[in-house]
């Protein structure tokens, strides 16, 4: 592995861990430890999705024109250990959650920031960036395994234990290659930054069924971000942040599988089976339990890598054949900030009243609350193969994929 390779596999491996290290527990150590209520839970982990929306902004007016890239991202993981290092010590939401919508909003475009290092500082990005990428998601793994063994999810200590990984990284950032600012001295353009460009797909029936698909898909999505770590320690599951783990490993695996299964049957059919995946996953999170029905628990965490690689990946390379070269970029971001913005936010306040509603003196239904995101899953997913009719993915144009976390 050539030193610039080895320097950006150590920065993707740093990346993830920090983020798998705090996000993953949060929910257990808010709702056990400082028993905030669901929906103070869930607008803590909505915080990524404002994130997610203002981030495209900061990365189009600020790093892609003032700064290299490298400085840039070591200053905003050296501010973010600062801010997660504080948020491990509030113990109120007044105080909490201002300072994990700040971090958020330091950690948010340090994903876009560092794939564009990555791709600069490569020959073959079709080649190498996979090699590159994969190492975040076994950061991710690592960190999970790391928590899950300490036995600390309902502490402080996962917050404290990302704040160490992000003052690493950030430091570990000045060392990387040196990447000029892209977009030095260009007018900035919040139509380029947001994608709008790519408003003229939704023209297209199919195109339009599957944006407004994957927005849906997205409010069912938080209740599995937010909450499922929450919902393995209630039920008696030991090491569960070790245990979710195994999501990233089957995630991996289908990665893998994907090229494959497209070109078998088609995006359409992909999707759906990434769709049905995700109300499947919740009944069996309904009905599992961590004695006799353990294995509903353990196939619906494996159920991961079809969850995503099968829907949002597939999702990613649809568009990427959709939208023409001149507005390829636009459309990724378009799809970025629907999803992972405007998807994520409003599923973060409606997961967070269905916990609310189904709270017990003991804890909570679990039964009822994941019922919720099944039934809506499954609506979705008849809706999406009644009205999206894509053109057959051909086996002549390759995908290009990459593994997330």
């Amino acid at each position: 592995m050539s030193g610039v390779r080895l320097r950006l596999s150590v920065m993707m491996f740093l990346q993830y861990f920090v983020w798998g290290a705090w996000f993953v527990t949060m929910g257990t150590y808010l709702g056990a430890t400082l028993k905030f209520s669901g929906t103070e839970v869930a607008t803590a982990y909505g915080a990524t999705a404002i994130a997610a929306i203002v981030s495209p902004f900061f990365v189009g007016m600020v790093a892609d024109r003032f700064f290299a890239t490298e400085k840039i991202l070591g200053i905003l993981h050296v501010v973010g250990a600062a801010l997660l290092y504080l948020a491990s010590r509030a113990v109120t939401f007044p105080r909490f959650y201002p300072l994990v919508i700040l971090y958020a909003l330091a950690y948010m475009p340090t994903l876009a920031l560092t794939n564009s290092i990555s791709f600069d500082n490569i020959p073959d990005a079709a080649r190498d960036f996979p090699k590159i990428r994969v190492l975040g998601t076994i950061g991710w793994i690592v960190a999970g395994i790391l928590i899950g063994t300490m036995g600390v999810e309902a502490t402080a200590l996962p917050l404290r234990i990302a704040a160490g990984g992000s003052l690493l990284l950030g430091l570990f950032c000045f060392v990387l290659p040196h990447t000029p600012p892209h977009a030095a001295g260009k007018a900035f353009s919040a139509r380029d930054v947001l994608g709008l460009d790519a408003l003229s797909l939704m023209k297209d029936r199919s195109f339009s069924a599957f944006i407004i698909g994957s927005f849906l898909l997205c409010i069912p999505l938080q209740f599995y971000y937010a909450f499922t770590n929450l919902f393995l320690n209630e039920t008696g599951m030991t090491a569960a942040a070790t245990k979710m783990t195994i999501g990233q490993g089957s995630e991996l695996f289908f990665m893998l599988l994907l090229p494959w299964f497209l070109v078998r049957f088609g995006v359409k059919k992909i999707l759906l089976v990434g769709m049905g995946a995700w109300a499947l996953r919740y009944a069996l999170f309904a009905h599992g339990n961590t004695g006799s029905l353990a294995w509903m628990l353990y196939i619906g965490l494996a159920l991961h890598g079809i969850c995503y690689d099968f829907f949002f990946v597939t999702g990613q390379i649809y568009v990427d054949q959709q939208a023409s070269v001149k507005i390829r970029a636009a459309a990724q971001g378009f799809l970025a900030v629907v999803t992972q913005g405007f998807g994520l936010l409003l599923g973060s306040w409606l997961s967070g009243k269905v916990v609310d509603a189904y709270a017990t003196p003991g804890g909570h239904d679990w039964t009822g609350i994941w019922h919720v995101p099944a039934i809506f899953a499954l609506v979705i997913l008849i809706a999406f193969a009644v009205l999206f009719r894509p053109v057959r993915y051909r086996g002549d144009q390759a995908p290009r994929a990459t593994a997330g976390a």
